[in-house]
């Protein structure tokens, strides 16, 4: 993703975190943000090799102040990683943090030597981290229906039914008196609304997920955890702390969905998420991720982890298809890391209930072609972008929209949910048990394939999921 476009976007995130002062990363490049002043460590011994390494480094090379090093807040948590503040987070603007850059050259060799990551900066994850041109919902007609459509089942979920977690913000909090998410339990959105009565930015993307899910899989028992409420944003280091929380208050589940994430600029997965893939792969937990916004082959993580190796069954990273499911979406990303494509351009879904209709404002978008390249109408056009990204600068009116019950929205967000109910409808209509043998089995029978930048990748369509036309792109003068 273009700098610019990255650098647009970084307001947006850090109201989200409004008390926690960020960066842009690496140092003056757009490609992922960070929290300024502070790095992360495993607790124990080598969280105190890197204080000691960063003390000894600014007092030979002057290149920050030594008495500022210091650990930030108790040890013990299970993600096992600890803060170290290495300067003043107030101080420099957002483009990049010399003293954090700083901290990672001193442990370089350090890290040589031990053959692995040592020390870390404490990215944020994001529900949406690079503005992706469909991260706001878009209003459909009163008479649409879903897509995919609610799947027809037998029976009532049982005992045997697959249990299916969603990591997300909450729900809404009428979110039963949309039937197929009836069954659904879980964690309620904070703050849906605004003191204006103005739909908060991302309210309702938990909801939309869990919406794909049951109607792909309706026999499934899901919960959602509202561990991403605060606008789909939280900091590396609790990341990790919440994952664990979420599979602890319900045990592990069969599968875990997720659609957040964030890059790194490394190969080696996130340090603060590093105890719970461990963990992970020890369980028969299956972890369904999304690939990521960035239209890139850049690794974003945690889905980048099915590139790794042990993790090839325990995650399975997913791209978004385009809507007329005929290649790969455009802000997609890509590479030998994501393993399957499923539709996530233009689906539609519960982004509310239907008892209370709920404004929602956006500001259009002053993009004349696609931001990445593309000649197809796509995201970026249909029906216009709708993100924030013109607020510093665009002269469109901001425009007030009405959502009662559904939306449609794009994003590899939405093709993880795809993914997991038909992983789900698998498991149910074989009677399959271990969710990592049932997507090894969905893989090897997929009779779709899509290709996606020279590269052949199994395309999970759901039979109730319509293609939607992709209008050719109009004459430029």
């Amino acid at each position: 993703m273009p700098p610019q476009r990255f650098r647009e976007q970084f307001g947006q995130i850090q109201r989200s975190l409004p008390d926690v002062p960020l960066a842009m990363g690496p140092d003056d490049a757009g490609e992922f943000l960070y929290e300024k002043g502070v790095v992360l460590a495993r607790e124990g011994e080598e969280a105190q090799v890197v204080e000691d390494t960063v003390r000894g480094h600014f007092r030979t090379f002057a290149a920050g102040v030594p008495d500022r090093v210091r650990r930030l807040g108790p040890a013990g948590s299970r993600s096992g990683v600890v803060r170290i503040q290495v300067s003043d987070p107030g101080e420099g603007d957002a483009a990049g943090d010399p003293a954090v850059a700083g901290a990672l050259r001193a442990l370089a060799a350090v890290e040589g030597r031990a053959g692995r990551r040592v020390v870390s900066r404490n990215h944020v994850v994001h529900i949406a981290v690079n503005a992706c041109p469909g991260d706001e919902p878009v209003p459909v007609a009163r008479d649409a229906r879903p897509n995919p459509a609610v799947s027809e089942t037998d029976g009532e979920p049982g005992e045997d039914a697959a249990r299916v977690l969603v990591v997300d913000t909450g729900l809404m909090h009428d979110y039963r008196s949309y039937p197929p998410l009836a069954r659904t339990q879980g964690d309620a959105q904070v703050a849906e609304c605004d003191d204006d009565g103005i739909l908060r930015q991302y309210c309702g993307h938990g909801t939309f997920i869990a919406g794909l899910v049951a109607a792909v899989a309706p026999h499934t028992g899901i919960t959602v955890s509202g561990a991403l409420n605060d606008a789909g944003a939280v900091l590396e280091h609790e990341f990790g702390e919440k994952l664990f929380d979420a599979v602890d208050a319900g045990g592990w589940p069969d599968v875990l969905s997720l659609s957040a994430g964030t890059t790194n600029g490394r190969t080696d997965g996130l340090l603060g998420v590093d105890a719970f893939m461990r963990e992970l792969r020890g369980q028969r937990t299956l972890l369904v991720a999304a690939a990521g916004n960035n239209g890139s082959a850049t690794p974003f993580w945690p889905a980048a982890y099915a590139g790794l190796p042990g993790y090839e069954d325990a995650v399975l990273s997913v791209g978004a298809l385009r809507a007329d499911g005929a290649s790969g979406a455009c802000f997609s990303n890509h590479g030998g890391w994501v393993k399957a494509y499923a539709p996530g351009e233009r689906l539609t879904s519960a982004l509310t209930g239907f008892r209370t209709p709920v404004p929602y404002v956006y500001q259009h978008s002053t993009y004349d072609t696609c931001r990445y390249g593309f000649s197809y109408a796509c995201t970026c056009h249909h029906p216009r972008h709708t993100g924030l990204l013109s607020e510093d600068g665009g002269s469109a009116k901001p425009d007030q929209v009405m959502f009662e019950g559904l939306a449609q929205w794009s994003g590899t967000s939405f093709a993880t949910p795809v993914a997991v109910g038909m992983i789900a409808s698998h498991m149910a209509a074989h009677g399959e048990r271990d969710p990592r043998a049932a997507r090894r089995q969905l893989l090897d029978s997929a009779d779709a394939f899509v290709e996606v930048r020279g590269a052949h990748k199994p395309a999970l369509l759901p039979p109730t999921w319509r293609p939607v036309r992709v209008p050719a792109p109009t004459a430029r003068p």
